[in-house]
């Protein structure tokens, strides 16, 4: 009888002290803090080509700024009605960065005054608070043309709105394509005048590969249109000879581009010591037989 006491209590013992730990566990999960998500969002618009939101998620743990990865947020804009519709979702890469695609802005309706308001959104999860970024912008185009004026060569452009009218007042920036960063041409920023046009010389002694220059003109992350880029070719460069010793026999080339006397001498030096190895051990064989 008394076992049986003793083997109930241990039993209920046991099962108190799971119940108090699961109960503990839950409690204390309920009490962890979640880190609060950042959203910076950038509207871009490139002419003839892609139209895109540009997100970055960060979030600020034990005082460092870090990127947030592989969280889904969602892309929406509100309609006339001020009604909330889904467009997309993406999810952040490593960086915390990540690119929604706007295939098609014909279905996004836009308000009165010709702005798009949209929203950018994470749910939140069990490490980070929910978070919401809102992006409004209107539609601006660039037209670009390269003149010559009394043999200088300019790049003109014009800023306009989505009813063609003229957009005066923006600071446009003139840019040729490099590797890592572009050169900037002329002023680090050009005010459009009352048509929405600049005009900006181009220097002639700016070097491009058989003499094509890659120009930028850029709307850069304006508070009412985003960032808007128009990009043209120009053959106004000084001729660059592209060098490349890829399809030489050269140290830096591939392996089988390996330099002639590479493959010679060390095969000689190799077949050498070879040679005298095997000579010294029929040597010793011809004295261990004797």
């Amino acid at each position: 009888m008394r076992n049986n006491i003793n083997f109930r209590f241990v039993f209920l013992a046991l099962i108190s002290f799971f119940i108090f730990n699961s109960g503990f566990n839950s409690l204390y999960a309920q009490k962890v803090k979640k880190s609060k998500v950042r959203l910076k969002v950038q509207y871009v618009k490139i002419i003839d080509g892609e139209t895109y939101i540009d997100i970055v998620a960060t979030s600020k743990i034990k005082r460092k700024n870090i990127r947030v990865s592989d969280i889904e947020v969602a892309v929406y804009y509100r309609s006339l009605d001020n009604e909330k519709s889904i467009i997309g979702k993406t999810i952040t890469n490593t960086d915390g960065e990540a690119r929604f695609i706007l295939e098609d802005m014909a279905f996004i309706s836009h308000d009165t005054l010709g702005k798009y308001n949209m929203l950018v959104s994470f749910k939140g999860n069990e490490s980070f608070k929910k978070s919401s970024k809102k992006i409004s912008f209107k539609d601006a185009n660039i037209k670009v043309d390269l003149i010559t004026k009394d043999s200088i060569n300019y790049i003109r452009a014009k800023l306009t709105g989505a009813n063609n009218n003229s957009i005066d007042g923006e600071a446009i920036q003139v840019q040729v394509q490099r590797l890592f960063n572009p050169l900037i041409i002329g002023d680090e920023f050009h005010e459009t005048d009352e048509n929405g046009t600049i005009e900006v010389a181009i220097d002639d002694d700016i070097p491009g590969i058989d003499r094509n220059l890659t120009i930028e003109v850029v709307l850069n992350d304006s508070d009412e249109y985003g960032t808007v880029k128009a990009v043209i070719n120009a053959p106004i460069g000084v001729h660059v000879v592209k060098e490349t010793t890829f399809d030489e026999r050269t140290m830096w080339s591939s392996r089988d581009k390996t330099p002639i006397f590479l493959l010679i001498f060390p095969n000689i030096l190799i077949v050498g010591i070879w040679s005298i190895i095997a000579f010294l051990i029929f040597n010793l064989y011809k004295i261990f037989k004797s």
